[in-house]
This record gives structure tokens, sequence and C-alpha cells, in this order.
């Protein structure tokens, strides 16, 4: 008996243990682009609990690394699989277990799909919030792991904001459960918020017991046009700082605009500088709302804002802001057709810091003469810079990474960090290093010797 006759054993059921070299070649990445990756010797999809446990325990015996893998749809390599790997997918363990309406609380397995549970839990009167813009395909798992935000940020917070509980299957195949179902509880150590964004380097989550909040009043929505993404953040920094709690404030710049317009048009106002999208959910509260929003706006020199008709027209916009990522691979594709591609930053600052991060990355692009676009969750200081490059070109590929690594550098300047939701994975580990600290490093180092000692959970990945 060797490790795949093992895990056939464990995992019987057809696809459960795949190991066709095309298959396994569509397991290799996510979404990130320009890290590494390598094809795995096997794919493992479970079914259940015992059947992840199956495997650590095997792959531990054997000294194997384990790739826990999502939908691959993260930003950071943090899903990229090694050469001769496991790469365990839990797409297949898509369960909602129970939606506790009188507690509000819902239990799901890590498969589920993020706008799923969302639907679920509204037929109940309820909600869950964080949203990423991937959220038509992005799993809950996947969003624990890299404690991913959203759209809703502004006001409900991000993922971690809303796990109270967790079953997680250690290296050594042994199951732990941690959290709670309660309202509250503070029993020991916190080890369900360790886990939470700790992209499967410290253990693979089979079971996740999220709160959930009553449905919320009927938004509205308008949307500020300006001639200058600065005037743009100086809005934002204006409502932030009212002590208005909209339930989206996002951004989108002329060369994102202008790529979601070419990708599917929707008549946007690609001649402006920055779109400013801004929601209220207030109840009786909301009309008065948005219209100080719409002062402000105006305040800071809005050539012009427009106001939602209906839900109709404002999830129009919203869906234009959640098409930034692909419209933006098109537009780059349609740039250098030899190989044209993008990266994706994530970088977050204080919300009083937000214009200078704005007037820094328009600078940094002037200076290396580089495209970027820049859309994001304006509202949190959290801004997505995306580098168009072409990948066949080495000056191209060079200048693309001074930029990124520019733009790394003024945001921890700026008192940020250096990744507000998709997590580091292989793209950000150098910077997460020169963020926290040696001291931070041996602290992370530490944890994650004591929980994988043989270091054979997602190894390469965070640090």
């Amino acid at each position: 008996m060797g490790l795949v006759d093992d895990l056939r054993a464990a995992l019987p059921h057809e696809g459960g243990v795949l190991t066709d070299p095309d298959l396994l070649r569509s397991y290799e990445h996510d979404e990130a682009d320009l890290v590494p990756y390598g094809t795995p010797a096997i794919v493992v999809r479970p079914r259940t609990t015992g059947q992840v446990s199956a495997v650590l325990r095997a792959a531990s015996r054997y000294k194997v690394p384990v790739i826990p893998q999502g939908a691959r749809s993260g930003l950071a390599g943090g899903a990229n699989a090694i050469e001769g790997a496991i790469v365990l997918s839990l797409i297949g363990m898509n369960e909602i277990i129970d939606i506790d309406a009188e507690n509000r609380i819902a239990v799901v397995q890590p498969g589920v799909v993020n706008a799923q549970l969302r639907r679920a839990v509204a037929e109940k009167g309820l909600y869950y919030p964080p949203d990423p813009g991937s959220w038509e395909q992005s799993t809950i798992g996947g969003n624990v792991s890299t404690d991913a935000g959203g759209m809703c940020c502004v006001k409900y917070g991000v993922t971690s904001d809303h796990v109270i509980g967790l079953e997680v299957v250690l290296a050594s195949g042994e199951v732990l459960t941690c959290g709670r179902r309660t309202a509250k509880g503070v029993a020991g150590y916190d080890l369900t918020s360790l886990f939470v964004g700790s992209e499967g380097t410290l253990g693979v989550i089979t079971e996740i017991t999220v709160r959930l909040r009553p449905a919320p009043e009927p938004s509205l929505t308008l949307v500020a046009v300006f001639d200058t993404f600065p005037a743009a953040g100086a809005a934002v920094s204006a409502i932030v700082g009212s002590g208005l709690q909209p339930s989206m404030l996002e951004v989108i710049d002329r060369v994102a605009m202008s790529a979601i317009e070419a990708y599917r048009p929707m008549d946007l106002p690609t001649s402006a500088a920055a779109l400013l999208i801004a929601s209220v959910d207030s109840g009786g509260r909301a009309p008065d709302d948005l219209a100080r929003i719409s002062a402000m706006c105006r305040e800071a020199r809005a050539a012009d804002v427009f106001v939602a008709a209906d839900a109709a027209e404002a999830d129009a916009l919203l869906a234009a802001r959640r098409l930034a990522h692909p419209a933006l691979e098109h537009f780059a594709a349609h740039l250098f057709p030899l190989g044209g591609g993008i990266m994706v930053d994530d970088v977050a600052v204080p919300r009083t810091r937000l214009v200078e991060l704005i007037e820094g990355i328009e600078r940094i692009a002037a200076e290396h003469g580089v495209v970027v676009a820049t859309v994001g969750h304006a509202g949190d200081g959290n801004l997505h810079p995306i580098i168009v490059i072409d990948r066949s070109d080495p000056v191209s590929l060079s200048q693309g990474q001074k930029v990124f690594d520019a733009i790394m550098s003024l945001g921890l300047s700026l008192g940020g960090t250096s990744t507000g939701e998709h997590g580091v994975g292989l793209l950000k580990r150098d910077w997460l290093a020169r963020e926290i600290g040696p001291t931070g490093l041996k602290a992370h180092r530490s944890i994650k010797a004591a929980l994988d000692p043989d270091n054979i959970l997602n190894p390469g990945k965070i640090f």
C-alpha cells in the first residue's frame, strides 16, 4: 500500500482521488498573476470531515505537503499548488448544515458559495454581510481562510467580524472544534480568530459557524462624478468624518471605468476621472443621509451627482463595480495581445490618509509610465490598484513590479497594511515580513511550528 492507495481507501467515491495529469493541471493555481505554482501529484475531493482527517493522517505519515483549495478565486497565490503535493479541494463540501433564525447563526461547510449563503438566509429575513467581488464564485471556506471583505465592509465589517466558530482538521488529522454558538463567550484563547485569515497554513477548515444579522432596510444609492481622483478621495474623507455610516462607499477611476465600459457597455461616464458609488440602508433616515452625502460630494467639487432611480439601477452600478477585475483582464489582453496581464494590489491605509494614497498611486504610475487602474472600498481606506503589464516583455514586467513595490511601500509609510482583504499568499510574503517585523515573524513561525511541526500545510505561504 502506498499514498495513493491509502487515499483511495479513505475516499472511495467516484472522483474522490484524481491522478490524471490533465485534471491535475487544472488545480495548479488561483487567479493571482506572476506568482509561482507547480503541478500537484494528487488531487483529493473529500465530502466529510472524516475524509479530510484521513487525508491529513496519510499526508503526515508520508510527509507530503497538502494545499487546501476552494474555488481558486483568490488573488494572492495562497491556493497555488507545489510540485508533488496533494491538493485538497473542499469544493464538494458544500452543504448549508443549519440556519438557526432564532439565534441568528448559520453553520456551513467550506464549499458553500458566498452568494448561495446570502440568498438562503435572506429567505428567513436574515443577512450575511461579507460580499467579496467574486461572491458568485468564492466559497465561505476561502473567505474565512483569507478573511475576505467586500463592498459592504464600510458598515458591516469583514469575514472575521461574522465568524464565531470553526471545525478544523489539524495536520495530524485530529479534529479541533473552537468558538461557540452563543451570543457571548470568552472561554480560553480565541482560536477561532487564529484560524481565520491563516490561509490554510495552520489547519483545514471543515465547518464554519457564522453570525447573521436581521435583513437591512432597502438601500438608496447615488453616484458622484469627479474631474480628479483626489477630489473623490476628499469626498470620502468628508463622508466618513461626518459620522454618517454608508452601507457602501466604492470608487472607480477612469481607467477602470473605460475597461468596464468596453467589456460590458452600461453608459459609464468614461470621460470623468473617478466615480464614487455610495449607498445607505438607514431606514427612515436614508433620504436625509443620502442628501447629506450628495452635499458633501458637491462640496468636494463633484462635477455631478445622480441618485439611482430604483433598486435595479442601483444593482447595475454595483454590478459595474464587480466587473472591474475581469474587465481589466480583458483590457490588458487587448492592450498587449502577446501577453497582457494584471497585477492586483490590495493596500489599506487609515481613512484620513486616503487622499495621500490616491495621489501617490497616480504619481507612481506616471513616474514609471505604467497603466494603473484603481478601484476599491474607499470608505475603508482599502484600494485595489491594478497594474497592467505585458508578460511577454521583460521591461514591462520589471516596471510593473517596481510600481507594485512602490505602492506597497507608500501604503506602509502612511500607517497602512500590505493587504486589506486578499491575504498574503505568495504575492506579499516579503511585505508581510516588513510590516510585522522580526519579532512578529518569529511569533508567526512559532505558532506554525506548534500546529504543523512537519510543515505540510500550505508550505511557503504567508512567510
